[in-house]
């Protein structure tokens, strides 16, 4: 596990110099406070996991240029594009442990500078990967936006399913984790089944992803994740590890789960300790960790499809990313 740290370290600063050669390639075209917005916005921490996919699944279906990595930048340029949005949808005043984009310059900038690196993110893709990978790349985008839909209808639910969670999360993390590995498969020339196959794996990367995010915004340590724990409970989400608790709790735990849930704001604190103490005892955490485990194996298993070929390393990088999702308390 050291090793792979060490790898995605060295590879997340490697995506980085090209992020920042690709910004000051066009300064001149740029408004100088774009540039601030964007040197704040892109260079405050991150794994970079969507651009190192890109470049991983470009090596593994034979395509060892550098030229990776700029396609990779498409995807980090969009997700942080994402960030810069849902920071304003959601209130959420910081980011990572520092002040949101929003509130470090003002809303107008945060929403322009989003909208920008969307449509840079575009011209990436399209540039690197054809038409076949900017249709990828628009499914996902439109997943995306579809997903954040049906999040916003999810929260007037209080009775929201396992089915509802999943397509809300295949969304709003899922589509553009799967969309990086198909496009660097595309990019890499590579024939329909391993594209698919790279893409399933991708899929299923992202739904583990975003379950180990729905633990720790309970269970999290807000120094380590830069971000308050709880808010999931405060704005009356239902995600995994308490859909998952009411399905087993008792009528008693039932009624106080759903009183800490449309109390929201109210009292958080109070709520969220005893709601982890709830969720806990009816195994919502353990059943939600053990659906994170089955997306990772899921994942893996769809890269069978290379075994025959002179790509372990590569496949087993790709195993190693999944295991590091489920371990990871950030």
């Amino acid at each position: 596990m050291t090793d792979l740290l060490d790898l995605v370290k060295k590879e997340a600063a490697e995506i980085d110099c090209y992020m920042r050669a690709d910004l000051a390639s066009m300064g001149a075209e740029t408004d100088p406070l774009l540039q601030k917005v964007l040197d704040y916005g892109l260079f405050n921490g991150g794994k970079r996991v969507r651009p190192l996919l890109v470049v991983i699944c470009s090596r593994l279906c034979g395509n060892r240029s550098k030229d990776a990595y700029r396609l990779g930048m498409a995807f980090e340029y969009l997700h942080a594009a994402t960030l810069f949005h849902d920071d304003i949808i959601d209130g959420s005043a910081t980011r990572r442990g520092k002040p949101a984009v929003y509130k470090e310059f003002d809303i107008v900038a945060a929403i322009l500078a989003g909208d920008f690196l969307h449509a840079h993110s575009m011209a990436l893709v399209s540039e690197y990967a054809g038409s076949k990978g900017l249709a990828s790349f628009c499914r996902a985008t439109k997943g995306m936006v579809d997903g954040e839909f049906m999040q916003l209808q999810n929260a007037e639910k209080h009775n929201l399913s396992e089915i509802d969670y999943y397509n809300a999360i295949m969304g709003k993390t899922g589509l553009l984790i799967a969309a990086a590995c198909e496009v660097g498969a595309i990019f890499a020339g590579a024939d329909e089944k391993s594209v698919t196959a790279l893409r399933k794996y991708g899929e299923n990367l992202g739904c583990a992803f975003q379950i180990i995010d729905d633990i720790l915004d309970y269970l999290g340590d807000s120094a380590k994740t830069g971000k308050a724990v709880g808010n999931d409970l405060a704005e009356g989400k239902m995600t995994l590890p308490l859909i998952l608790a009411l399905q087993k709790a008792d009528s008693a735990d039932k009624m106080l789960l759903m009183q800490a849930l449309k109390a929201g704001t109210e009292n958080k604190d109070i709520g969220l300790k005893t709601v982890i103490k709830v969720i806990n005892r009816n195994n919502g955490f353990t059943d939600a960790r053990e659906h994170a485990e089955r997306a990772i194996q899921n994942a893996c298993n769809e890269l069978r499809t290379f075994d025959s070929l002179d790509v372990r390393g590569e496949c087993e990088l790709l195993q190693a990313l999944g295991y590091f999702i489920l371990k990871r308390d950030k």
